[in-house]
């Protein structure tokens, strides 16, 4: 296998960063092979990716499930472990019963999403990350790999779409 070179194209704006992102399909990079940086989100459709893959609502589905579960426990399965009788009041009290796990259900459904939503962002992160300064200024930057052989057909034809600078992605002190 040959040997690939990590590559960062900084562009000013995003026509110039969408006809980067198609050049870069032409030449048979795939979309995970890709990484667009920026300082501010860009919802997917502007630059003709596809969106991304998130786990937040099953796991939010799945904390409410839980919590419902948890509130019927609350209300049926308590008094019956412990019944307590009082002088003309059910065991079971439905209408407190319906809030007590519409709750509970509440509960575990934003609890659920809000763990959910780190475990699925990789939160907490303890590899390094890439970014640059120019980013923090408006500009667009798309980090991707290529082999080395093929390194000047991609700079060209990035430079041709738009880009202000293609150079090597370099570790450097912030």
């Amino acid at each position: 296998m040959s040997e690939s070179i990590t590559m960062l194209a900084m562009f000013e704006d995003l026509d110039p960063t969408s006809e980067g992102i198609d050049k870069l399909y032409e030449l048979g990079l795939g979309d995970d092979e890709m990484n667009v940086i920026s300082g501010i989100p860009i919802k997917h459709t502007i630059l003709g990716r596809p969106s991304a893959i998130t786990y937040v609502s099953r796991i939010g589905m799945f904390g409410a499930i839980l919590g419902m579960f948890l509130g019927l426990f609350f209300i049926y399965g308590i008094p019956y472990l412990y019944p307590l009788l009082v002088g003309g009041q059910p065991i079971y009290p439905v209408p407190q019963g319906i809030i007590i796990t519409f709750e509970m259900t509440m509960l575990g459904l934003m609890g659920f999403s809000f763990i959910g939503m780190f475990v699925d962002s990789g939160f907490p992160s303890y590899t390094p990350k890439e970014y640059t300064p120019e980013i923090s200024d408006g500009r667009v930057a798309i980090l991707f790999s290529c082999p080395v052989a093929d390194q000047k057909k991609f700079v060209d034809a990035l430079t041709k779409a738009g880009a202000h600078s293609v150079e090597p992605a370099e570790a450097r002190h912030l």
